[in-house]
């Protein structure tokens, strides 16, 4: 695996071993989550701390590999947008080396990590869309993650199964932990009583809870190739779209400190509702936690004292 010491990788790992699976992660641990790390090969995970751009690196990683879970990326619209040239090179060129490497390697499988923002901003987002809509991607990072999906459905894979996975908007606790992202940013900071402030209120998104998330990685890897294999999956649950000014709702109903306002921006127009039918009716796949329940998590997280400072820059992906 690929990123195993990030925010969503970590509680994959878990999941994993709980699966009675062998786990190798290589991560550079961009993010000093050394402690994560050292966490993770207490519980018998083999982690290689490595740059994916490095050809050595892959090799070592991939070495007896059967299945490859592909989450190392430069993250998120800020993160790309700071520096296309590193994004394009661990996005696009790095991901394009790995799926080669895997198949060299041998591998059966290869799990691409992507994500819904590939949809952009829809003509209706009042009607969700499914994994044959459009793609209209608005950022630097969905565009390249579209690109790396395409070659990957569409290249010469050999005995490789790509399974491309689009994740909804991540969200909720996990050891390496996140405050950059809408739920978790939005509820820190109302928690804080600091003023908050939103842009884009009233445009849709689906959300999914990180260890949802990392569960439905694992849901698709216990599918055979065969079923999965060439196919795409939007990860989350259809009725968990929310606009952001639901979300500011659901929060003031567990905390009525800070203050909101609302204001216009147009450097984000991504707006759209997005069906999981398929994963659900295909895997059985059911994400267990809501927006709801994950707020509650983290005022429980916080207010217990978990986060000793959760504005320190470590919880953001771009300091």
């Amino acid at each position: 695996m690929t990123g195993g010491g990030g925010y969503i990788g970590v509680p994959l790992c878990e999941e994993l071993l709980a699966s009675g699976r062998r786990v190798r992660v290589l991560d550079l641990l961009l993010h000093g989550q050394t402690s994560a790390a050292d966490q993770l090969e207490r519980a018998g995970v083999e982690v290689l701390q490595g740059d994916i751009r490095d050809p050595e690196a892959r090799r070592v990683a991939l070495r007896g590999a059967d299945a490859v879970v592909h989450l190392a990326a430069i993250v998120g619209d800020p993160a790309c947008a700071r520096d296309p040239a590193l994004s394009h090179e661990v996005n696009v060129e790095a991901s394009g080396a790995l799926a080669a490497d895997a198949r060299q390697a041998g591998a059966v499988r290869l799990i691409f990590a992507s994500t819904c923002s590939n949809y952009g901003r829809m003509s209706d987002p009042t009607v969700p869309i499914t994994e044959e809509g459009e793609l209209a991607p608005v950022s630097l990072y969905a565009e390249q993650k579209v690109q790396i999906e395409k070659a990957l459905l569409a290249g010469e894979n050999g005995g490789l199964k790509p399974t491309c996975l689009r994740f909804a908007t991540v969200y909720g606790s996990a050891p390496r932990m996140r405050f950059d992202l809408t739920v978790n940013e939005f509820t820190r900071d109302l928690w804080a009583d600091r003023d908050l402030e939103v842009f884009g209120e009233q445009f849709w998104r689906p959300y999914v809870h990180v260890r949802d998330a990392a569960r439905a990685i694992r849901v698709v890897l216990d599918a055979s190739p065969e079923r999965v294999g060439g196919d795409v999956f939007n990860v989350g649950r259809s009725g968990e779209n929310y606009r952001k000014l639901d979300l500011v709702e659901e929060i003031r109903r567990r905390i009525p400190s800070g203050r909101v306002s609302y204001v216009h921006r147009d450097e984000d127009p991504r707006d759209y509702k997005v069906s999981f039918d398929k994963i659900r009716k295909t895997l059985g796949f059911e994400t267990l936690m809501t927006v709801p329940d994950g707020i509650a998590e983290l005022i429980d997280r916080l207010n217990a004292g978990d986060f000793p400072d959760p504005f320190d820059p470590v919880y953001r992906n771009v300091r």
